[in-house]
Formats: structure tokens, C-alpha cells, sequence
């Protein structure tokens, strides 16, 4: 199912659109939902109706007739609600729906996003805040179900009396703005609460993910304690959004009451005093009873209002980051287009020009994080050139005019530190199962990730879960490289690919991208951003980056004579 493509700015755009895309059904709803509540209305009205002129004065066939028109409202009332609800339920639930899509659209779509949220953080917006937002659209229906309720009760309680009318029409709306009180402090409350909670699951996720790793170096009592903390600040948040919203039903209890009290106390001297009817007095009676619903309601709505805009304020901000590929409108045709970095300047790195050639495999030796990271980033068209100094271009087209799909079918990257998805090994490497038999043999064998599937009693069918936590760094950092190398792309940036690999597997996987990538004629590119000495005697020509600039450019053999290319790969 599609999603919007422009994401609301605001809290208050969001609902508004949540409640305009589903327009006919909640039109609907609404109608229905006021229907019910008209007849909930109605039916002490028609009671004392019945009694005025059917049991006051032995009248059958007034009985009949009036009994038929009470029956005949309660099907009215049963299944405008039941219907009503159908349609609401069905708005609502294709809402958080939507939601949820445009969540796992903005941080999973080619583009990605350029937040700083956990996972578990994400998973609690799609999540809770969703359900949150979805819920606002049938408290709105049942907001203009209870002011019609409450209107029609004072028409009929202004027919039967002015001063109780005029009691009704001028008590709940100060009723309702005095509840409105604590409305400000739910707000607050609710946004601390729901984000206390994503964090507190952002860092659970990380927790239980990551478990291994934390017992390999002794730290999970760090970072259970972290939790701990972050556990309690959500847990104190949930009770004061708690305290505040039990302020609101008090309050609204209270005063609905003594509203309530006040005009069945007026009903009743009118009734003794003569100057309403039996039957008049029980319609005021059940009147007032009935209006303790739609105030109640009313109240709560202000509550839930302020729960869902403080979901749709997290949501909306979620959804306005920007994305973390920046990209165009351009279709590149030609498939043999080259990648150039010309005289670039970004971040640390100065009047760097690197331009790999057709078939060649390029090593790259850089000696700090930041400027192999500027670099990895650039190539994946993250960043760019600050003040467009220097080019970065695909086939002659700046890379940030491109299309994704443009760039990413001709330039696959594989980072340093990668995602391995739940599936199996098999769907890992080969996610589009278009590799056959020898293929998959062959990429196996270059990866060494052949070791991976024979230590395994299901091979290429072993399962893997979210983030292969039941491997090793060593086997998940193979099993990366095997999935990169089964793209074919034509061409392939490797970033420290080997770092988690023993030497002689290190070995195994530069000799075996050389076979796989540049046999005799091979028309594919490799770049390896690598300090390792056997990738880089592999490379056709090995470029030396030192304080983000190109210093050195030469064969692994020939630059093995420079002190810093020494230092920078033997380090």
C-alpha cells in the first residue's frame, strides 16, 4: 500500500491528515456514532413520554404505540453503534497501518534516514505512537457524538423547563473548561512517558542483541545498569502520566457530579412543586444520568488528545529527518560509467582525486577513521563535497543528480560495520536468489565463507537472526563480504573488509577477489579501503592517504619502501 510522499511537519498536520485520508469511512462513522448517541438521548425522553401518556392514563393503545416506537429505537440505537464501530475500527486500524509503512519507508527505503534513534527507539513509534495517533480518530467521533447528545438533552430539557435548560447549557461548558485544568499537565507527562519508554527499549534491544559480545568483554554489568536507569526514569514518567490522568478522571467525576446532583435536585422541587409531570421528572431524571457519559467522554477526549498529539509531535519529527543519501532526478543509461573523485575536499579529506579504472583493482590506505569514513560516505552519496569543491561523478553526472536506483546499480558499498538481516544464510548472500549453483560456489570460495556454511550441519540453509549474533566477527564479517561480492556490481567499494579474520583467511580472500572480480578482461572495478598487507599486494595500484590527502600512489611492492605507508599498514 502506498504512503504520502511529503511527511506532515507538525503534530497537528498529521492528525488532520490521518483524518482526511480516511474521510468517507470516518464520515461515516461519525454519522452513526451521533445517531447512537441521539438515541441514547432519546430513550428517558421517550420512557416519560410512555408514562405521561400510556401509563398515567390506562391507554393501550397508546402503550402500543409508543412501546413500538421504543423498540423500533433501540434497533436504531444498536446498530448505528455497531455498524458506526465497524467503520471507525476499520479507519483506525488501516491508520496505524499507514503509519507503521511510513516508518519502515523513511528508515529502510533506499535513501534511509538520518536519525539518531535506536532500533528498539523506531520500533516504539511504529508501535505504541502509532496505536496512540490511530485512537484520536474515534475519540474525535465520539467528541461530536457527545455535544450532539448534550444539545439535544438541553433542547428537551429547555421544552420541559427553561431554568433547568439554562442550568444545562451554562453548566457543561464550565464543567469542561475547568477539566481542561489538567489538560497541559497529561500533555507533558504523556510525551516524557512514551519517549522514557522508547529509549528504555531502544537500549533493551541493543541489550539483548548485543549480549554476547558484552559477556566476550565483561561490560554487561555496565550496560544492564544502564538500562536500569533508563528503566526507572520511564517507570517514574508512567506514574506521574498516571497521577495526572487520575487528576482528570477525578476532577471530571467530581464536578460532573455535583453538576448531575444539582440538576436532578432542581428536577425534583419542580416535580413536587407541580410544575412538570411524572413523566417529565423521570425524562429529567434519565437525562441527567445520560449526560454523565458524554461529560465523562469529553473529558477523557481532552486527555487522549493530549496523548496522541504528544505521539503525532515524536512521529512528525521522526519523519522530517533527512534522508541520508542525497539524490536526483537524472537516469543513468550508460553501464560502463566511471567513478570519479576529483580534487575533492569534504571533511578531512583535502584535494583528494582518486579515479579507479575499468577492471582495476584499487587499494586505498588511509591512516584515520574520519577521513576512511568521509570517504565511504562520499562513494555512497551521503555527503558532499563542501561548497562543490572538487568533483564527484558517475558517468560524468554529479553522483547527487543521479537516481538512487542509478547509483546503487552501478556502485555497491560495503561498509565496515554491516547489517545481517533474520533469514538464512543462503537468503543473506543471495536475497534475490539469482546466483546458480557454480555462482554461489564461487563466491563462497572468495569469501571464505565456505568455512561458515561446512561448520554447519543445514549449510547454506542454517538460519540466521537479526544481526547474526550467534556468529562470530570474523564469520558475520565473511559472510558480509560473501553477500557484496554476490552482487557482481560493476563497482564495488570494500571497506576494511578482513579486520576480523586471521592471516592466512585474510590470504584466502585477496587471492580469492582477484580471481572472482579480475580474471583476464574483466571489465569490473574493486576498491578496497584496507590497511592489510595481503589486499594490498593484491591491488593492481594502492593509493596512501595521510592527514586526508593523497600522498603516495603506487604498487604495494613499491610503497613498502615509505616509512609512513609502513606505519600506516604494518601498524
Amino acid at each position: 500500500m502506498p504512503v504520502d510522499v511529503a511527511a506532515p511537519r507538525s503534530a497537528a498536520a498529521l492528525m488532520r491528515r490521518g483524518i482526511w485520508r480516511h474521510r468517507r469511512k470516518l464520515l461515516g462513522c461519525y454519522a452513526l456514532i451521533c445517531c447512537w448517541m441521539l438515541c441514547e438521548a432519546l430513550v428517558p425522553v421517550l420512557i416519560g413520554v410512555i408514562i405521561d401518556r400510556a401509563v398515567a392514563t390506562g391507554d393501550f393503545a397508546e402503550l402500543a404505540i409508543w412501546g413500538g416506537a421504543l423498540i423500533a429505537l433501540f434497533a436504531v440505537l444498536s446498530y448505528a453503534y455497531r455498524f458506526g464501530s465497524r467503520l471507525g475500527v476499520a479507519a483506525i486500524q488501516l491508520e496505524m497501518h499507514q503509519l507503521r509503512l511510513e516508518v519502515g519507508e523513511h528508515v529502510l527505503g533506499p535513501a534511509g534516514a538520518r536519525t539518531g534513534l535506536l532500533p528498539g527507539e523506531t520500533l516504539s513509534l511504529a508501535t505504541s505512537d502509532a496505536e496512540t495517533i490511530g485512537e484520536f480518530l474515534w475519540h474525535v467521533g465520539y467528541t461530536l457524538a457527545g455535544l450532539v447528545g448534550i444539545a439535544l438533552s438541553a433542547v428537551v430539557l429547555l421544552r420541559i423547563d427553561l431554568g433547568i435548560g439554562l442550568v444545562v447549557l451554562l453548566g457543561v461548558p464550565l464543567v469542561l473548561v475547568l477539566i481542561q485544568v489538567v489538560t497541559p499537565l497529561i500533555a507533558r507527562d504523556t510525551n516524557d512517558q512514551q519517549a522514557g519508554i522508547a529509549r528504555a527499549t531502544g537500549i533493551a534491544t541493543d541489550l539483548v542483541t548485543g549480549l554476547r559480545p558484552l559477556k566476550g568483554v565483561g561490560a554487561e554489568d555496565v550496560a544492564t545498569q544502564r538500562y536500569r536507569v533508563q528503566s526507572a526514569l520511564a517507570r517514574d514518567a508512567s506514574i506521574r502520566t498516571a497521577r495526572s490522568v487520575g487528576y482528570m478522571y477525578g476532577l471530571t467525576g467530581a464536578l460532573s457530579g455535583l453538576f448531575l446532583a444539582l440538576v436532578a435536585w432542581l428536577a425534583g422541587t419542580r416535580a413536587l412543586d407541580g410544575d412538570i409531570s411524572i413523566g417529565e421528572l423521570i425524562a429529567i431524571v434519565g437525562l441527567t444520568q445520560f449526560l454523565a457519559e458524554p461529560i465523562a467522554g469529553l473529558g477523557q477526549t481532552s486527555a487522549q488528545a493530549a496523548r496522541s498529539f504528544a505521539s503525532a509531535g515524536r512521529l512528525a519529527e521522526f519523519l522530517g529527518t533527512p534522508p541520508l543519501a542525497t539524490s536526483g532526478i537524472t537516469v543513468l543509461d550508460d553501464p560502463d560509467a566511471e567513478l570519479v573523485v576529483g580534487d575533492l575536499t569534504s571533511g578531512p579529506l583535502h584535494d583528494v582525486d582518486i579515479a579507479p579504472t575499468r577492471g582495476e583493482l584499487l587499494g586505498v590506505v588511509v591512516d584515520d577513521t574520519a577521513s576512511s569514513d568521509t570517504l565511504v560516505r562520499l562513494v555512497r552519496g551521503e555527503v558532499l563535497p563542501e561548497d562543490r569543491q572538487g568533483a564527484l561523478t558517475l558517468g560524468g553526472h554529479p553522483v547527487d543528480e543521479l537516481t538512487i536506483d542509478s547509483l546503487r546499480s552501478r556502485v555497491v558499498v560495503s561498509q565496515h560495520h554491516v547489517d545481517l538481516f533474520e533469514g538464512t544464510l543462503r537468503s543473506t548472500i543471495d536475497p534475490d536468489d539469482h546466483l546458480d549453483e557454480a555462482s554461489l560456489a564461487a563466491v563462497l570460495e572468495a569469501s571464505a565463507a565456505g568455512d561458515v556454511v561446512g561448520l554447519h550441519p543445514d549449510g547454506l540453509l542454517q538460519p540466521i537472526t537479526d544481526g547474526a549474533a550467534t556468529f562470530s566477527g570474523g564469520q558475520r564479517q565473511r559472510i558480509a563480504l560473501a553477500r557484496a561480492l554476490a552482487t557482481r556490481a560493476p563497482l564495488l567499494v570494500l571497506a576494511e573488509p578482513t579486520s576480523a579474520v586471521d592471516a592466512m583467511t585474510e590470504q584466502r580472500i585477496a587471492d580469492g577477489i582477484r580471481a572472482l572480480r579480475h580474471p583476464d578482461g574483466s571489465d569490473l572495478t574493486t576498491v578496497v579501503i584496507t590497511s592489510s598487507p595481503a589486499l594490498l599486494a593484491a591491488a593492481d595500484r594502492v593509493l596512501l592517504v595521510h592527514a586526508g590527502r593523497i600522498v603516495a600512489a603506487g604498487t604495494h611492492h613499491d610503497l613498502a619502501q615509505r616509512n609512513d605507508y609502513r606505519d600506516a599498514v604494518l601498524r
